[in-house]
């Protein structure tokens, strides 16, 4: 584990470059079933932790998440990458391809975070229960509402005790990271150019299904892909299908 930048990450492989993006419901430990299996397929695989998760520190500035993962690459030597972002993830990753294109040759989104939709009621009843758990100083309650609303039911007991043990992490520290969070860049997704796959869980909530969805419409190399027996975290839940699922999709021409 190495801490260039604000940003823990590791890096390990040979070949093209891949960024796996995590979700703030986990930490880059949620990629530990695919690390080896793309690390074999022949990439150089660098995975990292955003502000207040995992072993990155809490901001004491402001900060955008995208301009963190932009700054990794550089301290990195990166200038063109692969990016696989999940939920929170998915949504940096739409960001960092759309403000600096050519920094991307290939984007994986699974279950993206909604910045196409409005929020349905499902998503804002789980945010406004959240906030009151935590404001209560709840925060297993906490933990506990966020492992059964984002793991769906293909995940396994160990699954959901890893979650658990990032999700607690998470909400100890992010609080603290979230008070210097900057509000959102312009940017236009249609200035995505590279070839795009949009995942989405069956039993997922609607909002992040939609975004899956509508995302070929709105960029010009993009397909979706709706995976019936996913909830969220999908590559959580049948690491191995989603281990091929990106390696394929990696792997066809450009």
């Amino acid at each position: 584990m190495t801490s260039t930048s604000h940003l823990a990450h590791d890096v390990a492989g040979d070949g093209p470059a891949l960024l796996l993006l995590h979700s703030t419901v986990c930490d880059r430990r949620m990629w530990d079933p695919q690390w080896r299996i793309l690390i074999d397929a022949g990439f150089r695989v660098t995975r990292c932790d955003f502000r207040g998760h995992g072993d990155s520190p809490a901001a004491d500035r402001p900060y955008r998440d995208a301009e963190d993962v932009r700054d990794l690459l550089n301290a990195l030597g990166v200038d063109r990458t692969a990016v696989v972002g999940s939920s929170f993830g998915g949504g940096v990753a739409l960001e960092v391809a759309a403000r600096w294109p050519d920094r991307v040759g290939a984007l994986a989104v699974l279950n993206a975070a909604p910045p196409l939709t409005r929020p349905t009621p499902a998503l804002t009843a789980f945010q406004a229960r959240e906030a009151e758990l935590i404001a209560a100083d709840a925060v297993a309650e906490a933990v506990e509402l966020n492992v059964a609303t984002w793991l769906g039911p293909e995940a396994d007991g160990n699954t959901r005790a890893m979650v658990r043990l990032m999700q607690r992490h998470s909400l100890d520290v992010r609080l603290a990271a979230e008070k210097f969070a900057r509000p959102s860049a312009e940017y236009r997704l249609a200035r995505i150019g590279a070839p795009t796959l949009a995942v989405s869980g069956g039993h997922d909530l609607p909002e992040f299904r939609s975004t899956a969805a509508e995302l070929p419409r709105l960029l010009p190399r993009a397909r979706h892909q709706e995976l019936p027996w996913a909830g969220h975290l999908p590559s959580l839940e049948r690491p191995a299908e989603v281990a091929r699922l990106l390696v394929d999709f990696l792997r066809e021409p450009a």
